[in-house]
């Protein structure tokens, strides 16, 4: 065997001897993996947060305004002309333009009542916004501070109203009212009654003792015409009692021809006064009656075109005189200024000349403005009969004669003689 090949074979052995008797080597652990983190995304800045969208606030619908309630008194007659006719206008007034956000509330009160009612519930700081009513007792009232100074609140609004008419809403230079018509006493009479006409205070006792039936309407405003036809005064040029011995005689013959006519037509039936005599009037069961235009209306629509107005018979001392006076509206001093504002406007519409063509011709009322004009023949025939009328005064004396001389039942009822009467009427109205 060759020597070489035998040393390598036993090197080869004793290698794998060793090996076989050396520790095993420990096996490579492989390294343990890290576990990978999840892949981020690149950090981008959150945006600025929108607030969310916040609904605009609802906007309230705006709120009709509270209107302005002016409370208007009148004393017109339940279905009357006038207040039929004063009720087209007011609803009128409701539509206009001019008085959007007014409210006007109408109240009817009877003319004996509605002075006392105005003057007690102004004076507890109440009373209706304005009222409509004539300008009896103006001049005490107006100084008594019951009606509203408006001089300053309808200065440059009265353009188109008459002066008489103006200054009859007028005293001691301040204006108290806003006028509305012009009335007076004259005669009224059925054309298919009456065929003369009594042009004086004979010929009208020459008639009703004939049995023609004649009203006159006894009392303190209604006859004051009869006083200048007998040559009697109340007042002078100064608004002064005239109290002498040849003026208490006048008077005292005006009284005894009233009386007579009394007399007379107490036996045949006949009213002495115009609410009485309003009913046989119309129909027809008297001839004629003494009264205002007030009532023109009224008579016209019962009596169609048999209806007649004449001036007051005339006296043996000249003309009669009828007290003329103004009707307008008149303004409650406890209004607060809106009020006040809206009633103005309110009087204001219901005088406009449209306003007193419909009073005119369906109510008979004689127009505070001049210009206007209406188809209403009457109403033209009764401005006639103002030609000797005397404007009523607004003196403090005027209040003394209402005080004094309307007690003159004492001679149409009770028999107190004319001229007694006459002397103690004049000694209490000028204490």
């Amino acid at each position: 065997m060759n020597k070489k090949v035998a040393l390598g074979s036993l090197l080869l052995a004793s290698s794998m001897i060793l090996a076989a008797c050396a520790p095993a080597a420990a096996p490579t652990v492989a390294p343990t993996a890290k576990p990978a983190e999840p892949t981020k995304a690149p950090a981008t800045a959150a945006p600025t947060a929108v607030p969310p969208t916040v609904a605009p606030t609802a906007v309230p619908p705006t709120a009709t305004p509270k209107p302005i309630e002016v409370t208007l008194w009148h004393s017109y007659g339940t279905g009357s002309a006038e207040e039929t006719a004063l009720a087209e206008l007011v609803k009128g007034a409701a539509a206009s333009a001019d008085l959007a956000g007014v409210k006007i509330n109408v109240l009817q009160v009877p003319f004996n009542d509605i002075f006392n009612k105005y003057k007690t519930d102004v004076a507890a700081g109440g009373g209706p916004s304005m009222f409509v009513a004539p300008n009896d007792s103006l001049g005490d009232d107006s100084r008594a501070k019951l009606y509203a100074d408006i001089t300053d609140l309808a200065k440059g609004k009265l353009d188109g109203y008459g002066k008489l008419a103006v200054d009859g809403m007028t005293v001691d230079g301040k204006l108290y009212g806003i006028p509305e018509s012009l009335k007076a006493v004259a005669l009224f009479y059925n054309k298919d009654l009456l065929k003369e006409v009594p042009k004086t205070t004979d010929d009208l006792m020459k008639a009703v003792n004939g049995g023609t039936k004649i009203s006159l309407s006894l009392g303190c405003y209604h006859q004051w015409g009869f006083y200048s036809g007998f040559g009697a005064k109340i007042f002078d040029d100064k608004n002064a009692f005239v109290n002498s011995a040849d003026n208490q005689a006048a008077l005292a013959n005006a009284y005894k021809f009233l009386n007579d006519w009394w007399v007379v037509a107490k036996k045949a039936g006949i009213p002495k006064s115009d609410g009485d005599a309003a009913a046989p009037f119309k129909e027809g069961k008297i001839a004629a009656t003494a009264n205002g235009n007030w009532a023109l209306g009224d008579y016209q629509k019962a009596l169609g075109d048999k209806l007649g107005v004449a001036p007051l018979p005339a006296g043996p001392k000249g003309n009669a005189s009828p007290l003329l006076g103004v009707d307008g509206f008149y303004f409650n001093p406890n209004n607060k200024n809106d009020v006040a504002q809206a009633a103005l406007k309110v009087a204001l519409y219901l005088t406009s000349a449209a306003s007193q063509k419909v009073m005119a011709e369906k109510a008979g009322h004689v127009p505070a403005r001049t210009g206007v004009t209406y188809d209403n023949a009457l109403v033209k025939a009764f401005e006639g009969t103002f030609a000797n009328a005397m404007v009523r005064p607004q003196a403090t004396t005027m209040g003394k004669y209402w005080g004094n001389f309307c007690g003159d039942g004492d001679i149409f009822e009770k028999g107190v003689a004319p001229a007694e009467f006459v002397k103690k009427a004049f000694e209490g109205a000028t204490k």
